[in-house]
């Protein structure tokens, strides 16, 4: 009998992404390999699992449609298993097995690690299985993982949301924040170190809050200093953070530590005053700006990214100009812009004033124009700058006609390198100098020769992995799904 094979489609946040690595891992530890030759809904596949997210209302439609999908493609392959897990599992329980009765599994956000035991169970008693828990069994990062990349790892400090925005059902799904020791977290960083790993990103639902649990409230930069005493570890990273909870202590933590990256993503929601108040969000545009103002003055060179909705319930168009205000004054060099949706059982969803679609997308529309024109602008000053890369899988193809490969400044903004060296040529991993020519409005491109060439344990991790692809972490990026 051959080996059977998997395939996993994430849909999502970076937790999603995370938790996505450990299911991976969990059933190659049961027996399964990763599927090379399929589509990306994984029609050549054994087993399927859509982990998936509740966060936009276009999820539920996107699910249910690959589902659908996918029940033809099961009808023709006998054996064949699909689960249904995370934030949307989590939510919608027996409704999934309803909508998509050829389903074999549903399981939830606490219960990641039961997985491989549904699946057989499915398989044996050939009949679906629901299991949906309410409180975490085990954090994900005490389960096995087939990472996504040899020198480059998430690495999650706590789990769940004490917040109670509006608008979003996420503390509903991944419960009450729970943080792991930091021993335990530092341990993790060293042992991925060891392998290789070169940049970390530490993750949390609301990651600055990290040490409410055990009550210190210095606990997260103090963290990000310990990151700064690990040998091999050259960048760090973090997402996502609150402004309620961003102190002064991170700032100088971040200004202070040479391997925390001069990088924010501050949400910023809304700048309507009224509109936060609407949201739950428990700051006004005042404190983020000032947020912004420290950030800078410790550290000048940081680049600074957020989040906006558009169109929450009740907002006026002084609101929007509001928010436009505060996107000028706030020069982020890049914004993920949402038109707010409903989301069943959020108090957001029975507001009153909801606003209607066509006024929603005029006003999207316009904040992604600003958006996007601030952001060429600060692209534009780095051209004549040297700016360090590293070099990764997935950021971009590298083009046979202009020998471009692609990286991530220390800042994050991304960026294409022609090489025309052969000799010079980096592997994902690696990092170099180089020469910025010319700025796009959502990257930056070298066209210069290399400055420096540095190679890396993670580019010896990369080409490891290439040799014995079995043995090592998969090559290029998650399946994320559309």
């Amino acid at each position: 009998m051959s080996e059977r094979t998997y395939h996993v489609i994430t849909y999502g946040c970076q937790m999603n992404v995370h938790d996505s690595e450990r299911i991976s891992g969990l059933l190659e530890s049961a027996g399964l390999r990763r599927a090379e030759d399929t589509d990306e809904l994984g029609s050549g596949a054994d087993v399927v699992v859509f982990n998936t997210c509740a966060v936009r209302e276009n999820a539920d439609n996107r699910l249910y449609g690959n589902l659908g999908h996918m029940a033809a493609v099961k009808a023709k392959r006998p054996g064949m298993q699909i689960a249904v897990g995370g934030c949307m599992a989590q939510k919608d329980k027996d409704l999934v097995l309803r909508k998509a009765p050829w389903v074999d599994v549903v399981f939830g956000t606490h219960n990641v690690g039961s997985l491989p035991k549904l699946l057989e169970r499915a398989r044996i008693e050939d009949a679906a299985q629901v299991e949906i828990v309410e409180a975490l069994q085990t954090f994900p990062s005490n389960l096995p993982s087939r990472r996504e990349s040899p020198y480059a790892a998430w690495v999650s400090v706590s789990v769940g949301c004490n917040n109670t925005c509006t608008f979003c059902i996420v503390p509903q799904l991944r419960g009450k924040e729970l943080d792991r020791r930091p021993g335990d977290i530092l341990g993790e960083i060293r042992m991925l170190v060891d392998q290789g790993v070169q940049e970390i990103t530490l993750l949390g639902q609301n990651v600055n809050a990290y040490g409410v649990e055990f009550g210190d409230r210095q606990a997260f930069a103090k963290l990000l200093r310990a990151c700064g005493e690990i040998d091999g570890l050259e960048r760090v990273r973090f997402t996502s953070p609150h402004p309620k909870d961003f102190t002064d202590d991170v700032i100088a933590a971040m200004a202070e530590t040479p391997n925390v990256m001069p990088q924010l993503h501050m949400p910023l929601q809304s700048g309507s005053d009224a509109v936060l108040k609407g949201m739950r969000r428990s700051y006004r545009s005042a404190k983020f700006l000032g947020i912004l103002e420290r950030v800078r003055g410790a550290i000048p060179h940081a680049a600074i990214t957020t989040d906006i909705i558009v169109g929450f319930p009740g907002e006026t168009d002084e609101d929007f100009e509001a928010t436009l205000d505060v996107v000028r004054q706030s020069r982020f060099s890049a914004a993920f812009t949402f038109q707010y949706s409903k989301r069943p059982g959020t108090p957001a969803a029975t507001m009153p004033n909801q606003v209607p679609k066509a006024v929603v997308q005029e006003r999207y529309e316009r904040l992604v124009d600003l958006v996007g024109e601030i952001a060429w602008e600060e692209n534009r000053r780095f051209e004549g700058q040297d700016v360090e890369v590293m070099f990764a899988v997935g950021e971009g193809r590298k083009d046979a006609e202009t020998r471009r490969m692609s990286g991530r400044a220390r800042d994050n903004r991304l960026v294409h390198v022609a090489v025309e060296d052969p000799a010079e040529q980096p592997r994902p991993g690696d990092l170099a100098t180089v020469t910025i020519t010319h700025a796009a409005p959502h990257h930056l491109n070298s066209d210069a020769p290399l400055k420096g060439l540095r190679r890396t344990r993670g580019g010896d991790a990369w080409e490891a992995a290439v040799s014995e692809p079995a043995k090592g972490v998969a090559l290029g990026m998650p399946k994320i799904g559309r």
